[in-house]
């Protein structure tokens, strides 16, 4: 029953559905590609996304200035690439404008609203019970023989807890909250987190006459966005199909000294593993420089340590020394949500919600389970998961369609009253 209404309705009657093939969690561009590979190999099958639209992500947690960080052919979705009248870094409007396109190309009608709640595997039955609640509280089992977890690594905003927040006194708000430096004109704001994001938020409130300051708590690899007229990220792979990736790694490295300059003098220390590696080994990405490392040096942005404590208006960093701030953005990045729903101890772990398995082996579990878009590669990496996920489950059907076994049958004598959704 609904804690609307005490006395339940038809409406709010929990409902069976069975599903003849995978319930995609998630409509962003993960579920979205999945789902269009499966169809494009004549698999239907049903996408559930909590919020109310595609790409929330993009569409409801995102600055105003934001662009695609590498080009366009990077972060192609399959079997269909950008409109060629668009620039080599899409906007945010440019790319929910493809993600749009993409949907309706390949006839992918998600459920909206539809959060899921909680997802086990029957192990007698062979099947995935998903269960989710809607915005108008109606529960619906989906019974199923394949789960793809679309949901991805950004799932929920990650906020640290810092000693005396609660008595600070100004704004203190997610960069999933943040959306223009126009509100923050003439003030002095700290942006805690030095990725892509902090470092973009900070040229954002540069722009638009606020002053900033950044916290670098650990080392971080700037690199230039571009290098010898080609896209890092492009050059960088190149590089990588004729050089050992330590060898690509200094390459990198000397480029950047000669294009940025020694920015361990501005506060930006240098992890001792070179970017390339680093990524490989624990996923964190260089940030590509897009004009903020100039406001560093010129002072506009200044950078502090990390932050030992708050008080009212003002902070306390790790070397003592104490700042006045009217407002604090947390860049402190996402994390997966899957172990809050998905009740399965192998294949993701529940310490971080990611695949146990390094990429590239971390798409497959078992029971017909799947993870589209936990790679910590970007677009690029939930392509490919996407590509073989289609792939395996088209093999899988053939499989079993030719040893016989009847999944309609074993599911009409569990749940006599479901429904089916092609």
């Amino acid at each position: 029953m609904s804690s609307h209404d005490p006395k339940g309705s038809a409406e709010e009657t929990p409902a069976y559905v069975f599903v003849p093939g995978p319930v995609i969690v998630g409509a962003g561009p993960s579920g979205l590609a999945a789902a269009a590979c499966l169809k494009v190999k004549g698999v239907e099958s049903v996408v559930l996304e909590r919020s109310d639209c595609i790409a929330s992500l993009w569409q409801h947690k995102t600055y105003d200035r934001l662009r695609l960080h590498l080009p366009r052919r990077f972060c192609e979705l399959p079997l269909m690439g950008f409109p060629e009248e668009f620039p080599e870094y899409p906007d945010k409007g440019q790319f929910v404008d493809y993600l749009e396109a993409y949907a309706s190309q390949f006839s992918i009608r998600p459920r909206f609203e539809e959060t899921v709640e909680h997802a086990e595997h029957d192990p007698i039955l062979g099947l995935w019970q998903v269960r989710s609640a809607s915005s108008k509280g109606r529960e619906t089992t989906y019974i199923c023989r394949f789960l793809v977890v679309a949901t991805g690594e950004n799932a929920e905003a990650v906020v640290p807890e810092i000693e005396g927040v609660e008595g600070f006194g100004g704004v203190i708000k997610h960069t999933s909250l943040y959306k223009s430096g126009k509100e923050f004109v003439g003030k002095r704001v700290l942006v805690v987190g030095c990725g892509n994001s902090g470092m973009e938020v900070c040229l954002d409130l540069c722009n638009h006459n606020a002053m900033p300051s950044l916290v670098v708590r650990d080392s971080v690899h700037v690199l230039p966005r571009e290098m010898l007229a080609r896209s890092t990220f492009g050059l960088s792979m190149w590089l990588l199909k004729w050089l050992p990736i330590h060898h690509v790694d200094r390459l990198l490295l000397l480029l950047s000294r000669l294009i940025l300059g020694d920015t361990a003098r501005f506060g930006l220390n240098r992890p001792k593993l070179g970017p390339l590696e680093l990524k490989n080994l624990n996923g964190k990405t260089p940030v590509l420089d897009v004009g903020t490392l100039a406001k560093i040096k010129s002072g506009d942005i200044k950078i502090f340590p990390g932050i030992r404590r708050m008080k009212h208006r003002e902070v306390e960093f790790s070397d003592g020394r104490i700042e006045g701030f009217d407002a604090v953005i947390l860049a402190t990045g996402y994390k997966s949500n899957v172990p809050f729903w998905l009740k399965e101890g192998k294949m993701f772990s529940d310490k971080d919600g990611l695949p146990r398995r390094p990429f590239p082996n971390g798409w497959k579990g078992e029971n017909g389970l799947y993870a589209v878009g936990f790679t910590k590669r970007g677009l690029l990496g939930a392509s490919i998961d996407a590509s073989k996920t289609a792939e395996d489950i088209l093999q899988c059907i053939k499989e079993e369609a030719m040893q016989g076994l009847s999944l309609a049958g074993r599911l009409l004598k569990q749940y006599p009253s479901s429904s089916s959704l092609s």
